[in-house]
Protein backbone atom coordinates (compact mmCIF):
# COMPACT_ATOMS: atom_id res chain seq x y z
CA UNK A 1 0.00 0.00 0.00
CA UNK A 2 3.13 2.46 1.08
CA UNK A 3 4.76 1.39 -2.20
CA UNK A 4 1.80 2.20 -4.14
CA UNK A 5 1.25 5.26 -2.70
CA UNK A 6 4.60 6.67 -3.26
CA UNK A 7 4.65 5.45 -7.24
CA UNK A 8 1.06 7.77 -7.31
CA UNK A 9 3.03 10.53 -5.81
CA UNK A 10 5.75 10.15 -8.04
CA UNK A 11 4.06 9.94 -11.10
CA UNK A 12 2.05 13.08 -9.91
CA UNK A 13 5.32 15.43 -8.97
CA UNK A 14 6.35 14.00 -12.57
CA UNK A 15 3.13 15.39 -14.28
CA UNK A 16 3.75 18.61 -12.25
CA UNK A 17 7.10 19.06 -13.44
CA UNK A 18 6.47 18.61 -16.88
CA UNK A 19 3.63 20.57 -16.66
CA UNK A 20 5.65 23.37 -15.23
CA UNK A 21 8.51 22.99 -18.06
CA UNK A 22 5.57 23.26 -20.88
CA UNK A 23 4.01 26.61 -19.41
CA UNK A 24 7.36 28.00 -19.26
CA UNK A 25 8.13 27.21 -23.04
CA UNK A 26 8.35 30.64 -24.91
CA UNK A 27 5.38 30.16 -27.19
CA UNK A 28 5.93 31.77 -30.77
CA UNK A 29 3.90 34.48 -31.62
CA UNK A 30 1.59 34.17 -34.45
CA UNK A 31 2.90 35.00 -37.85
CA UNK A 32 1.76 38.13 -39.08
CA UNK A 33 2.33 39.83 -35.95
CA UNK A 34 4.53 42.54 -34.92
CA UNK A 35 6.12 39.97 -32.66
CA UNK A 36 6.35 37.44 -35.56
CA UNK A 37 6.44 39.36 -39.21
CA UNK A 38 6.18 37.80 -42.53
CA UNK A 39 9.84 38.02 -43.99
CA UNK A 40 9.69 38.42 -47.56
CA UNK A 41 12.97 37.91 -49.21
CA UNK A 42 14.18 39.26 -52.58
CA UNK A 43 17.18 39.18 -54.51
CA UNK A 44 18.90 42.62 -56.27
CA UNK A 45 18.12 42.70 -60.08
CA UNK A 46 19.83 45.51 -59.84
CA UNK A 47 21.07 48.10 -57.37
CA UNK A 48 20.40 46.78 -53.83
CA UNK A 49 19.25 49.87 -52.50
CA UNK A 50 16.85 50.54 -55.26
CA UNK A 51 15.28 47.12 -54.77
CA UNK A 52 15.47 46.90 -50.64
CA UNK A 53 13.44 50.78 -50.81
CA UNK A 54 10.63 49.07 -53.70
CA UNK A 55 10.36 45.99 -52.13
CA UNK A 56 9.57 48.17 -47.99
CA UNK A 57 7.13 50.62 -49.83
CA UNK A 58 4.81 47.22 -51.11
CA UNK A 59 5.42 45.20 -47.85
CA UNK A 60 3.97 49.15 -45.80
CA UNK A 61 1.33 48.54 -48.58
CA UNK A 62 0.38 45.03 -48.19
CA UNK A 63 0.47 45.78 -44.10
CA UNK A 64 -2.13 48.23 -45.24
CA UNK A 65 -4.55 46.02 -47.04
CA UNK A 66 -3.98 42.72 -44.97
CA UNK A 67 -3.30 43.72 -40.97
CA UNK A 68 -0.31 41.51 -41.31
CA UNK A 69 3.19 42.72 -40.32
CA UNK A 70 6.29 42.29 -43.20
CA UNK A 71 9.90 42.31 -42.78
CA UNK A 72 11.65 42.46 -46.28
CA UNK A 73 14.96 41.16 -46.58
CA UNK A 74 17.20 41.71 -49.29
CA UNK A 75 19.75 39.03 -50.04
CA UNK A 76 23.00 38.38 -52.09
CA UNK A 77 22.25 35.41 -53.67
CA UNK A 78 19.43 32.95 -54.14
CA UNK A 79 20.88 30.05 -52.87
CA UNK A 80 20.44 31.86 -49.30
CA UNK A 81 16.67 32.21 -49.89
CA UNK A 82 16.15 28.68 -51.05
CA UNK A 83 17.86 27.35 -47.79
CA UNK A 84 16.09 30.54 -45.13
CA UNK A 85 12.78 29.00 -47.04
CA UNK A 86 13.32 25.14 -46.01
CA UNK A 87 14.69 25.95 -42.64
CA UNK A 88 13.42 24.74 -39.87
CA UNK A 89 11.55 26.88 -38.32
CA UNK A 90 11.64 28.62 -41.77
CA UNK A 91 13.44 31.81 -41.71
CA UNK A 92 11.39 33.47 -44.85
CA UNK A 93 8.10 32.82 -45.58
CA UNK A 94 7.93 34.52 -49.02
CA UNK A 95 10.38 35.35 -51.18
CA UNK A 96 10.58 36.45 -55.12
CA UNK A 97 12.71 34.09 -56.72
CA UNK A 98 13.75 34.35 -60.42
CA UNK A 99 12.87 30.79 -62.62
CA UNK A 100 15.59 28.52 -62.39
CA UNK A 101 15.85 28.99 -58.32
CA UNK A 102 12.30 28.67 -58.04
CA UNK A 103 12.33 25.27 -59.57
CA UNK A 104 15.18 24.63 -57.14
CA UNK A 105 13.01 25.40 -54.01
CA UNK A 106 10.04 23.77 -55.06
CA UNK A 107 11.86 20.53 -56.00
CA UNK A 108 12.99 20.72 -52.59
CA UNK A 109 9.82 21.42 -51.19
CA UNK A 110 10.84 24.53 -49.92
CA UNK A 111 8.55 26.92 -52.21
CA UNK A 112 4.73 27.12 -54.12
CA UNK A 113 4.12 30.15 -56.61
CA UNK A 114 1.20 31.98 -56.63
CA UNK A 115 2.32 34.80 -58.50
CA UNK A 116 4.00 36.14 -61.79
CA UNK A 117 4.99 39.02 -62.74
CA UNK A 118 4.42 41.10 -66.29
CA UNK A 119 6.90 43.11 -67.68
CA UNK A 120 5.95 45.24 -70.99
CA UNK A 121 2.99 43.36 -71.25
CA UNK A 122 4.49 39.81 -70.73
CA UNK A 123 4.63 37.59 -68.05
CA UNK A 124 7.84 36.19 -70.10
CA UNK A 125 11.32 37.74 -70.71
CA UNK A 126 14.09 36.78 -71.91
CA UNK A 127 18.16 36.49 -71.66
CA UNK A 128 21.36 37.86 -73.69
CA UNK A 129 24.50 37.67 -74.14
CA UNK A 130 26.36 40.61 -74.33
CA UNK A 131 29.99 41.96 -75.06
CA UNK A 132 32.35 45.16 -75.28
CA UNK A 133 31.96 46.30 -78.88
CA UNK A 134 35.75 46.48 -79.23
CA UNK A 135 36.37 42.80 -77.81
CA UNK A 136 36.22 40.72 -81.15
CA UNK A 137 33.16 38.93 -79.59
CA UNK A 138 30.47 38.66 -82.55
CA UNK A 139 28.93 35.00 -81.47
CA UNK A 140 28.53 32.71 -79.20
CA UNK A 141 31.27 30.89 -80.31
CA UNK A 142 33.75 33.64 -80.16
CA UNK A 143 33.16 33.17 -75.72
CA UNK A 144 35.95 30.44 -75.68
CA UNK A 145 39.06 31.99 -74.10
CA UNK A 146 37.18 35.33 -72.71
CA UNK A 147 36.25 36.74 -69.41
CA UNK A 148 32.18 35.95 -68.46
CA UNK A 149 30.32 37.96 -65.93
CA UNK A 150 27.03 36.68 -64.55
CA UNK A 151 24.50 37.97 -62.20
CA UNK A 152 24.19 34.88 -59.12
CA UNK A 153 24.88 31.34 -60.07
CA UNK A 154 21.33 30.34 -60.12
CA UNK A 155 20.39 33.35 -62.55
CA UNK A 156 18.16 32.07 -64.86
CA UNK A 157 18.64 34.74 -68.07
CA UNK A 158 22.06 35.88 -66.28
CA UNK A 159 23.29 31.89 -66.07
CA UNK A 160 21.42 28.68 -66.80
CA UNK A 161 20.08 29.42 -70.40
CA UNK A 162 23.31 31.49 -71.90
CA UNK A 163 25.03 28.14 -70.54
CA UNK A 164 22.88 25.82 -72.46
CA UNK A 165 23.20 28.80 -75.01
CA UNK A 166 26.84 27.92 -74.98
CA UNK A 167 26.82 24.93 -74.86
CA UNK A 168 24.85 24.86 -77.85
CA UNK A 169 27.56 26.98 -79.94
CA UNK A 170 30.49 24.54 -78.06
CA UNK A 171 31.43 26.36 -75.62
CA UNK A 172 31.84 24.46 -72.67
CA UNK A 173 31.77 27.11 -69.99
CA UNK A 174 33.01 25.47 -66.99
CA UNK A 175 36.41 24.55 -69.62
CA UNK A 176 36.43 26.94 -72.38
CA UNK A 177 35.75 30.25 -70.43
CA UNK A 178 38.92 31.82 -69.02
CA UNK A 179 36.89 33.06 -65.90
CA UNK A 180 33.66 33.56 -64.53
CA UNK A 181 32.72 36.36 -62.11
CA UNK A 182 29.79 36.76 -60.20
CA UNK A 183 28.53 40.48 -60.23
CA UNK A 184 26.00 40.71 -58.18
CA UNK A 185 23.10 42.04 -60.75
CA UNK A 186 22.21 42.21 -63.75
CA UNK A 187 23.04 46.18 -63.91
CA UNK A 188 26.97 44.95 -62.25
CA UNK A 189 27.08 42.45 -65.63
CA UNK A 190 26.47 45.18 -67.86
CA UNK A 191 28.76 47.98 -65.94
CA UNK A 192 31.62 45.34 -65.78
CA UNK A 193 31.64 44.81 -69.55
CA UNK A 194 30.95 48.46 -69.87
CA UNK A 195 34.46 49.18 -67.99
CA UNK A 196 36.09 46.38 -69.63
CA UNK A 197 36.70 44.42 -66.07
CA UNK A 198 35.50 41.51 -68.26
CA UNK A 199 34.75 40.84 -72.41
CA UNK A 200 31.71 39.50 -71.95
CA UNK A 201 28.45 38.34 -69.89
CA UNK A 202 24.66 37.73 -69.85
CA UNK A 203 21.44 39.96 -67.81
CA UNK A 204 17.76 39.63 -68.66
CA UNK A 205 17.24 42.17 -71.71
CA UNK A 206 17.40 45.08 -71.59
CA UNK A 207 19.64 45.40 -68.60
CA UNK A 208 21.55 47.93 -70.46
CA UNK A 209 19.03 50.82 -70.59
CA UNK A 210 19.06 50.13 -66.44
CA UNK A 211 22.44 51.93 -66.08
CA UNK A 212 22.06 54.10 -69.10
CA UNK A 213 21.92 57.25 -66.76
CA UNK A 214 24.71 56.67 -65.68
CA UNK A 215 26.60 55.29 -69.39
CA UNK A 216 24.44 57.25 -71.63
CA UNK A 217 26.72 55.54 -74.56
CA UNK A 218 26.21 51.89 -72.93
CA UNK A 219 23.58 51.17 -75.89
CA UNK A 220 26.68 52.06 -78.29
CA UNK A 221 29.63 50.07 -76.41
CA UNK A 222 28.03 47.18 -74.96
CA UNK A 223 26.63 45.13 -78.55
CA UNK A 224 23.86 41.81 -77.88
CA UNK A 225 25.09 38.92 -79.67
CA UNK A 226 22.70 36.39 -78.63
CA UNK A 227 18.90 36.47 -77.36
CA UNK A 228 17.59 33.53 -75.56
CA UNK A 229 13.96 31.71 -76.30
CA UNK A 230 11.33 33.09 -73.70
CA UNK A 231 11.33 32.11 -69.77
CA UNK A 232 8.78 32.54 -67.21
CA UNK A 233 8.88 36.04 -65.34
CA UNK A 234 10.12 35.92 -61.64
CA UNK A 235 7.45 36.59 -58.90
CA UNK A 236 6.18 35.99 -55.39
CA UNK A 237 6.45 32.41 -53.89
CA UNK A 238 5.28 30.97 -50.24
CA UNK A 239 6.36 28.33 -47.94
CA UNK A 240 4.37 25.11 -48.90
CA UNK A 241 3.49 25.27 -44.65
CA UNK A 242 2.19 29.05 -44.95
CA UNK A 243 -2.15 28.98 -44.17
CA UNK A 244 -4.06 28.92 -47.14
CA UNK A 245 -6.17 31.62 -46.01
CA UNK A 246 -2.91 33.46 -45.08
CA UNK A 247 -1.19 34.10 -48.29
CA UNK A 248 -4.41 33.88 -50.47
CA UNK A 249 -5.19 37.47 -48.93
CA UNK A 250 -1.71 38.57 -49.52
CA UNK A 251 -2.33 37.21 -53.26
CA UNK A 252 -5.49 39.52 -53.22
CA UNK A 253 -3.85 42.25 -51.51
CA UNK A 254 -0.90 42.22 -54.47
CA UNK A 255 -3.22 42.02 -57.45
CA UNK A 256 -4.90 45.42 -56.13
CA UNK A 257 -1.79 47.40 -55.06
CA UNK A 258 -0.71 46.52 -58.72
CA UNK A 259 -3.51 47.98 -60.10
CA UNK A 260 -3.03 51.47 -58.69
CA UNK A 261 -0.29 54.30 -59.49
CA UNK A 262 1.16 53.99 -56.12
CA UNK A 263 1.53 50.14 -56.27
CA UNK A 264 2.56 50.25 -59.71
CA UNK A 265 5.87 52.70 -58.96
CA UNK A 266 6.77 50.86 -55.91
CA UNK A 267 6.67 47.06 -58.03
CA UNK A 268 8.98 48.85 -60.80
CA UNK A 269 11.39 50.33 -58.15
CA UNK A 270 11.73 47.29 -56.99
CA UNK A 271 12.25 44.96 -60.09
CA UNK A 272 10.75 46.61 -62.53
CA UNK A 273 7.36 44.81 -62.49
CA UNK A 274 4.27 46.33 -64.48
CA UNK A 275 1.53 44.46 -63.39
CA UNK A 276 1.15 41.04 -61.34
CA UNK A 277 -0.81 37.69 -62.50
CA UNK A 278 -2.23 34.44 -60.63
CA UNK A 279 -0.35 31.69 -61.64
CA UNK A 280 0.70 28.39 -59.44
CA UNK A 281 3.53 25.89 -60.19
CA UNK A 282 1.42 24.39 -63.65
CA UNK A 283 3.01 28.20 -65.31
CA UNK A 284 6.55 26.63 -65.11
CA UNK A 285 6.06 23.32 -67.00
CA UNK A 286 7.10 24.51 -70.06
CA UNK A 287 10.76 25.79 -68.92
CA UNK A 288 10.59 22.54 -66.89
CA UNK A 289 10.88 20.53 -70.34
CA UNK A 290 13.11 22.98 -71.60
CA UNK A 291 15.79 21.69 -68.91
CA UNK A 292 15.12 18.28 -69.32
CA UNK A 293 15.75 18.40 -73.11
CA UNK A 294 19.14 20.03 -72.19
CA UNK A 295 20.06 16.13 -70.86
CA UNK A 296 21.17 17.78 -68.08
CA UNK A 297 19.36 17.58 -64.12
CA UNK A 298 18.36 20.05 -62.11
CA UNK A 299 21.11 18.84 -59.68
CA UNK A 300 24.08 19.57 -63.24
CA UNK A 301 22.64 22.72 -63.69
CA UNK A 302 23.23 24.06 -60.11
CA UNK A 303 26.64 23.11 -59.69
Amino acid sequence: MKMKRVLLLSMVALLLITGLFISCKKKVPELGTEENPIVWAFVPSGEMERVASGAQSVADMLQDKTGYFFNTSVATEYAGVIEAMASDPPEAHMASLATFAYILAADRGAAEAAIVSVRFGSPTYNGQLIAGVDSGISTVADLEGKTFARPDPLSTSGWIIPMLTMRGAGVDPDNDLKEIVDAGSHDAVVAAVYNGEVDAGACYVDARTRIEKDYPDVMEKVAVISVTADIPNDGVQFIPSMDPEMSGKIVKALLEIAATEEGKEALNTAYQWNALEEHDDTFYDIFRQVLQASGLSIEELNQ
